[in-house]
């Protein structure tokens, strides 16, 4: 067993900000999900106006493409704006676990007034091969028993 979190989790950030709109419809890129029990999909609110409604949906597909990509029942984060930046630095979130496709990807969706969404960040878990290489999906470090400067 690895008692390191990041050596068990694949994290890894599929879509950008994306700047203030009432209409976001917006598709992040597509996760493999092979070799991987779940995942845990965060979106970020960098900054909403009253009224505003913010949505994240998990959709899958049999294959890599986003032409055959199906709503996830049930995997949908909702949240509403009461007033002016009630929702800014807070996020979405919503866990898969064993999708029965291959591929996800989420969608992004503003409805009645603006929302400006951040990353979106993916974090697969349960692996059947730890530790997980994550090069390329930025920066990370596990220190153990480390000493004080």
């Amino acid at each position: 067993m690895n008692p390191n979190l990041l050596n068990n989790l694949a994290p890894l950030v599929l879509g950008n900000a994306i700047a203030a709109a009432s209409n976001t419809d917006d598709d992040t890129a597509i996760i493999d999900m092979a070799g991987f029990e779940g995942v845990v999909f965060m979106a970020s609110i960098d900054d909403s106006a009253a009224t505003a409604v913010a949505e994240i949906k998990v959709q899958q597909s049999a294959a890599n493409a986003g032409g055959g990509m199906v709503d996830l029942v049930g995997a949908v984060a909702t949240l509403t704006s009461a007033v002016d930046d009630d929702l800014n630095a807070q996020f979405l979130a919503v866990d898969v676990f064993r999708p029965t496709e291959r591929y996800l990807r989420v969608n992004r969706a503003s409805n009645t007034a603006n929302i400006a969404f951040g990353s979106v960040i993916a974090i697969r878990y349960g692996a059947r091969k730890v530790p997980i290489d994550v090069a390329g999906a930025g920066v990370a470090t596990v220190v153990r028993s480390p000493a004080e400067v």
